[in-house]
This record gives C-alpha cells, sequence and structure tokens, in this order.
C-alpha cells in the first residue's frame, strides 16, 4: 500500500489528534478551526458557579485546559500546526521509536466517545490526573447515568470512592461514585 493511503485508495482516513493551545484559549481556537471546516472536540463539563455577591450560573468548564481534539487528516494536521494559534501537537512519549522524534499521539474514536459520555452524563465533577493509573480492581458501574462506563474503583482518605478512568495519552479521568454503584470485573 502506497505511503499516506489508508483504507480507502487515495483517500486518507481522518484521525483524532490533540492539539495544544495556550491556556484559557480552548474554546476560542476550536471556534477557529470550525470556521475552517476542521471537526473539533473541546473537553467541558457544565457546573454552577457561585461569585461572591451570591450570583450562580451555569458555565462549561474546560476539564482538558491548554488541549483541543482536532479530527483531521495527517495532511491537514501539517498545515493546522502552522496556524498561530496552535502551539503543538500532543506527541506519544510511551512509543520507542530509537530516536528522539516521537510520532504525534492519535486518540481512538472509542476513547473520544467515553470522554464525551463521561462528561456529559456526571453528576459529579470530572477531574483528570496527569498520569495513567496502575489498575487494581477493574469495576463497571451498573446503576445511573454511568452505566457500562468501565474504570478501577479508588478510595479517599475520608471514605468516599472515586472511580479512576484511564484514558490512554490523556491520563485518568477521576470521579467520586457510590461503591454501591459498581461491580467488580473478572
Amino acid at each position: 500500500m502506497p505511503k499516506g493511503v489508508d483504507e480507502a485508495v487515495g483517500v486518507p482516513r481522518s484521525k483524532w489528534f490533540v492539539a495544544i493551545v495556550n491556556p484559557r484559549h480552548e474554546k476560542s481556537v476550536a471556534e477557529k478551526l470550525l470556521q475552517e471546516g476542521v471537526e473539533t472536540y473541546v473537553a467541558t463539563q457544565q457546573e454552577v458557579r457561585v461569585w461572591a455577591n451570591g450570583r450562580r450560573k451555569k458555565v462549561d468548564r474546560v476539564v482538558i485546559p491548554s488541549m483541543v481534539f482536532v479530527r483531521c487528516t495527517e495532511k491537514e494536521r501539517h498545515r493546522i500546526v502552522t496556524l498561530p494559534y496552535i502551539n503543538r501537537f500532543l506527541v506519544n512519549r510511551s512509543v520507542d521509536t530509537g530516536g528522539l522524534r516521537k510520532p504525534v499521539a492519535v486518540i481512538g474514536d472509542d476513547e473520544i466517545d467515553k470522554l464525551k459520555f463521561m462528561l456529559g452524563q456526571s453528576d459529579a465533577a470530572v477531574e483528570f490526573a496527569p498520569t495513567a493509573f496502575r489498575i487494581n480492581d477493574n469495576v463497571r458501574v451498573i446503576r445511573g447515568n454511568l452505566r457500562g462506563l468501565e474504570g478501577e474503583i479508588r478510595e479517599n482518605s475520608d471514605g468516599t470512592h472515586r472511580l479512576v478512568v484511564s484514558l490512554s495519552l490523556l491520563g485518568g479521568a477521576i470521579l467520586l461514585i457510590n461503591p454501591q454503584d459498581v461491580e467488580k470485573l473478572s
């Protein structure tokens, strides 16, 4: 198969990449890319903010700072990285290429779908830890809005529990969970 050609002859396949942008510019960068016809996703979650004067408002909080998910072909990615509001693309440091250059990280469609599901359905705030967790007890959520989601259960020092969902290149997403809402996987 010729270099740069995926499943369909002559039609390169779009993949999800992670563009690194300046902090607090994720939504505006995504909007600019959308205007150029590029599919994007910014990981946000709705939360209620309370100001000092007591005013309350629902806002979309960016869950993964400085990252905009971009769905494009490799050729389009080469053009996008030259845009002034894109700093670089995330690389996969876990791959040993034998040299100093690391390949650009590609996020699977299933991981993007899992992230969207988690952020859209969770009643509790989702946080990201910068590193992936080792798997101890794998569990599946069996009740509530997150039913079907799989991850690892951890216990906090105060007795509450959290579900850690590993997203291979992004780290671990963490949210509070009732241990009665999960079942252990074999």
